[in-house]
């Protein structure tokens, strides 16, 4: 059995012959959902919004932008590195949550006394 990866196929579309041609080779098309786009602003000293959810193994996609002062994220547990959010500029970070859960992500760049209170939290469920 041929398991095609679904990052590709969104990424790529194919067309009608594509697939045709994956039928006739025996591969099996396997039609896979676009990932959800959620925008996340970043101001002093705030992620709005500051809850978001995701779906456990499929690929959600974050469009940071700052509306004001310098900002980060990061989680080791989501797979997401150290990113800076800068005004001005938009920042698209894709993860793919493996468990259900609550996933708390700290502002990753010291932007000010409300910096310890800058929470975005995703709520990973099946």
């Amino acid at each position: 059995m041929c398991v095609v990866d679904c990052t590709i196929m969104t990424r790529r579309r194919f067309s009608n012959t594509a697939f045709a041609a994956l039928a006739v080779l025996g591969i099996p098309a396997v039609a896979c959902a676009e990932p959800s786009v959620v925008t996340v602003h970043a101001s002093n000293f705030q992620f709005t919004p500051s809850k978001i959810q995701a779906r456990v193994g499929e690929e959600t996609i974050l469009r940071l932008t700052s509306d004001e002062g310098v900002h980060g994220i990061s989680s080791s547990e989501l797979g997401i590195s150290k990113t800076l959010i800068v005004p001005g500029k938009s920042v698209d970070i894709a993860f793919t949550p493996a468990t259900a859960g609550t996933y708390r992500l700290h502002c990753a760049n010291f932007c000010g006394s409300g910096h310890a209170e800058m929470l975005l939290t995703v709520q990973a469920e099946k």
